[in-house]
């Protein structure tokens, strides 16, 4: 029975969420599987996986074939460096510590790079809030100046008016006082 390593979506439409299996090659992509090895979720930035390397592993050694995707994802993990490392220890090339050593370098060194880019994620998004927050008040700025400028505007045209009625108040009062003089 050929055994495939591949992803099995969940989720609704638009949101993908993936099971990482083991799987006979005539199932269905969401059908019988032999067994969940891990999740793949890609909507987050950067894009949640966990894996049980060492289930994962066991497949790789069993003959299990990965997808390309999935192998993607093993190799991400360190599945595929773990599977090829307990090669070498089979065939003698390196000893059991040896490998275990060479695989947690390895993980160090990736934990740092996944670190770095979520540091590098999180400092973008936070100077895009501050360039929103620069711009939204420069927007609330130019508002509020044109509101003053509104508002004196406003004053004018009522002190014009004022004026004006007053200038007709007194034109009036002159007619009735020409009026009476006649």
């Amino acid at each position: 029975m050929p055994v495939k390593i591949r992803l099995q979506r969940h989720g609704k439409k638009g949101k993908p969420f993936y099971w990482i299996i083991a799987a006979d090659v005539r199932a269905k992509r969401d059908g019988k599987y032999l067994e969940k090895i891990g999740i793949y979720n890609p909507n987050t930035n950067p894009a949640t996986i966990e894996l049980d390397v060492d289930g994962a592993v066991k497949w790789l050694q069993n003959g299990a074939q990965p997808t390309d995707t999935a192998r993607a994802i093993l190799s991400y993990k360190g599945a595929l460096l773990k599977n090829h490392l307990a090669g070498g220890v089979r065939k003698g090339a390196l000893t059991e510590d040896q490998a275990e050593e060479k695989f947690k370098t390895w993980l160090d060194e990736k934990e740092g790079a996944v670190t770095s880019k979520e540091e590098s994620l999180s400092k973008a998004q936070e100077d895009a809030k501050k360039k929103a927050l620069e711009a939204e008040k420069e927007v609330n700025s130019k508002r509020l100046a044109s509101a003053a400028e509104a508002e004196t505007a406003a004053n004018e045209a009522e002190a014009t008016e004022e004026v004006a009625e007053g200038t007709e108040a007194e034109a009036t009062e002159a007619s009735t006082e020409e009026n009476k003089e006649a």
